[in-house]
């Protein structure tokens, strides 16, 4: 009987100790994620796309343009977003329609720049990456609803 408690006492304990180490280390990578810089998420996204694409030079400067014009028009977006969010106003139907319609052309606009940019091979790597990306984030989302619960 003793021997039963003991397990059992160590069994809690070392499953305890894996979840905090866990907790930690996403805490640490949430830390880590926060610290860059756009300019650092550009370059490191250029690094990536180089290196599954094959980019040559003169489409690395064409996307490297891209992706920082894209960054900054994400930020004037966060920017409205926030200012909206303190004004504790709540947009409206029309307002949120509005933006999702925006942010559609905007992601319509970005697909055509980069059609421009790739070859045909190359743009359907990226396309693949973009879906593989869309799956990651949506099993994400749904991890951090079911956290939520």
């Amino acid at each position: 009987m003793k021997k039963l408690f003991i397990a059992a006492l160590l069994f809690v304990g070392v499953a305890s100790f894996a979840q905090d180490t866990d907790n930690n280390a996403t805490q640490d990578h949430k830390e880590h994620k926060e610290r860059m810089t756009p300019e650092q998420r550009n370059e490191k996204q250029l690094k990536k796309l180089t290196s599954e694409l094959s980019l040559d030079a003169n489409q690395q400067a064409q996307v490297k343009q891209l992706l920082a014009d894209r960054s900054a028009k994400a930020e004037k977006f966060r920017e409205a977003r926030q200012a909206k969010k303190d004004s504790d106003a709540k947009p409206t139907t029309a307002e949120r329609e509005a933006f999702k319609k925006e942010m559609m052309a905007e992601k319509e606009a970005n697909d055509a720049k980069m059609k421009g940019i790739l070859n045909a091979d190359q743009y359907t790597k990226w396309k693949a990456i973009q879906e593989q990306n869309k799956d990651k984030a949506r099993e994400k989302m749904n991890e951090y609803r079911k956290e939520k619960i």
